[in-house]
């Protein structure tokens, strides 16, 4: 297979020369958000191999080490994004999730085979870019045995994740589509596949989670979830991946996809691809007389915070962005909404551990811990205040490699 060359402007902008196989590094003078509520105000990460070895308060022994000084920036786990649709092999856009913080997105749909060819592309180096999880497409338009050896093709590829599958919002799934639903999931927990499902209403959201799901792409955007039904979201173990800002209107932004593209400053408002809002939501929720109610905001906030406050551990809510803008204008995007019903620490756990724990690698990354892959961003200023704070991102480590130096 003929090599994919990097094209040199997105190397110089990322990459400073000489330092991006680096992986024994010392990170010092660092405030340190751990991202399990603890922040210590300056500290060190020592980190070997890709992975962290010590979080200390203070300073710690670097010998032998790279010593970055982070000069008094602060330090979070990588931020990973729960659903993105990322299979166009597009530098332009990795570029953009790394210097927005991105360690981690799980593939949202697309084949299966353009998502690991993604995946391998960024692993080889050819590209530069977040880790990718792969997905691949199941639907339920077919019959229970062929959606169960759809699963099985997954698994015999090595993808463990589904794209998200679609239910019936209103006035809630039929039985034919739960029946195929069953199925799935009965299959993806033999084979060890991870079952994504998008439900963008209450009765679809339960009854997913009463099908066995525990991963829903989407927060309700259709209606307000009941207490009893986020109690069942929290009873089963479930988690939501956000997607808080759908239909939250944008207003004089800077950029919208393609990223060259300039938002007019001109106080309108905009739905996420740039086009009249509230009319230009997708599936709008609408009046007797057809028209656009914006509602969508609302409710995805409200339901957030209710289905957050059914679990007295706080798993139920976890991040993702379904856009392909800008990734900072995005992320600025999403952290507004958020900011309206969490606090900071909350935000830190939905961007951090709990996104870790919906794409199944809670051990691995979310945290600043030792043992977890060394995926570390340095942002120049105290995210602990407010999300300005977290649009700041200068350093980007990739398990202790260099992938982005904006110092």
């Amino acid at each position: 297979m003929k090599r994919l060359l990097v094209p040199a402007y997105f190397v110089a902008g990322l990459i400073a020369p000489g330092v991006a196989a680096a992986q024994d590094v010392a990170i010092t003078n660092a405030r340190v958000i751990v991202g399990t509520g603890q922040v210590i105000e300056s500290g060190t990460i020592v980190v070997r191999g890709g992975k962290i070895v010590s979080v200390t308060a203070g300073a710690a022994p670097v010998q032998g080490l790279k010593v970055i000084d982070a000069k008094g920036m602060s330090a979070m786990a990588g931020f990973i994004d729960g659903h993105k649709h990322v299979n166009n092999f597009n530098p332009d856009q990795m570029k953009s999730m790394l210097e927005a913080g991105y360690t981690t997105v799980l593939a949202g749909g697309g084949p299966a085979e353009a998502n690991l060819a993604l995946r391998d592309r960024i692993e080889k180096g050819e590209i530069i870019g977040p880790r990718v999880i792969p997905s691949g497409q199941v639907n339920l338009r077919q019959t229970p045995a062929e959606a169960r050896a759809a699963v099985q093709a997954l698994a015999a590829k090595g993808v463990r994740h589904t794209g998200e599958i679609g239910l019936t919002p209103e006035p809630a799934p039929p039985q034919s589509e739960i029946e195929v639903l069953r199925a799935i999931v009965d299959e993806a927990r033999k084979v060890g596949v991870q079952v994504n499902v998008h439900a963008v209403s209450s009765p679809a959201m339960v009854a997913a989670v009463d099908a066995g799901v525990t991963r829903l792409v989407h927060l309700p955007n259709k209606d307000f979830t009941s207490y009893e039904q986020a109690e069942r979201v929290a009873q089963t173990g479930s988690i939501v991946a956000g997607l808080i800002a759908f239909g939250a209107p944008n207003i004089d932004t800077l950029s919208a996809p393609p990223a060259a593209v300039q938002w007019p400053k001109d106080n309108t408002t905009r739905f996420r691809d740039g086009k009249p809002w509230p009319e230009a939501i997708a599936g709008a929720n609408r009046d007797p007389k057809g028209r656009a109610t914006g509602t969508e905001a609302g409710y995805t906030i409200v339901n957030a915070r209710r289905i957050w406050d059914a679990d007295p551990n706080h798993q139920t809510i976890s991040y993702s962005t379904d856009q392909n803008g800008a990734d900072l204008v995005v992320l600025e995007h999403e952290l507004k909404s958020y900011s309206i019903v969490f606090s900071m620490a909350d935000i830190h756990r939905i961007i951090g551990p709990n996104a870790a724990r919906y794409v199944g690698m809670a051990d691995q990354i979310g945290t600043l811990e030792a043992g977890k892959l060394a995926d570390i961003i340095l942002i120049d200023g105290n995210p602990t205040l407010n999300i300005y704070e977290m649009l700041k991102t200068k350093v980007v480590l990739k398990e202790g490699r260099i992938v982005v130096d904006k110092r």
